[in-house]
């Protein structure tokens, strides 16, 4: 079953709105004003499709009693940025190449890593939350399905997932298209 919407807090609707307009490439499809559960309080409600149907919401909330929170989901709870996150399925390689692109252009920093089924390129968002795309390249085999449950429970679990990061600064990949925008063109 799809999700219908994830919702999500941010302090900076404007920038997460440029964020995953422009990096990411989700329509705005509706906007929504509410009262909180405490008046004169209210929100901001702001929807993105992500591209199936399915739809990612942020909550802009004015009300005097949140003033002060941090709307990074791990981080609000003392964890790595990367344990709670957002992973979004990209087609193919290409999707993903293209994907990093527009965040490199958009002048997000990025990462890439190599998966046991696929490979992933990771960011964050304005609102310090890490965002992912991922590309399965090969399917969950039917003996790893099998086995799943005997690995959730293992006590000893060996660490035998990839590691390997590749970064990507958005700085130096607009220092590279602006070397090659000034390059005169090439005879062959």
């Amino acid at each position: 079953m799809a999700f219908n919407h994830v919702a999500l807090a941010t302090r900076d609707l404007p920038g997460t709105h440029r964020f995953y307009t422009e990096a990411m490439g989700f329509p705005l499809v509706h906007v929504e004003g509410a009262a909180t559960d405490a008046p004169p309080g209210w929100l901001r409600h702001a929807f993105y499709d992500t591209g199936d149907g399915s739809l990612l919401a942020f909550m802009e909330l004015h009300d005097e009693r949140f003033a002060d929170f941090d709307v990074a989901i791990s981080r609000g709870l003392g964890l790595p940025t990367w344990v709670n996150h957002l992973a979004f399925d990209a087609a193919d390689d290409g999707a993903l190449d293209d994907a990093l692109e527009r965040w490199l252009t958009c002048g997000h920093d990025a990462v890439r890593m190599e998966h046991t089924h696929g490979r992933s390129i990771y960011t964050e968002d304005p609102n310090g939350n890490t965002i992912e795309w991922s590309c399965i390249t090969t399917p969950f085999s039917p003996e790893e399905r099998a086995c799943a449950l005997a690995r959730l429970r293992q006590p000893d679990l060996p660490c035998d997932a990839p590691t390997d990061l590749e970064f990507f600064t958005a700085g130096a990949h607009e220092s590279a298209r602006d070397r090659r925008r000034s390059r005169p063109p090439r005879c062959h």
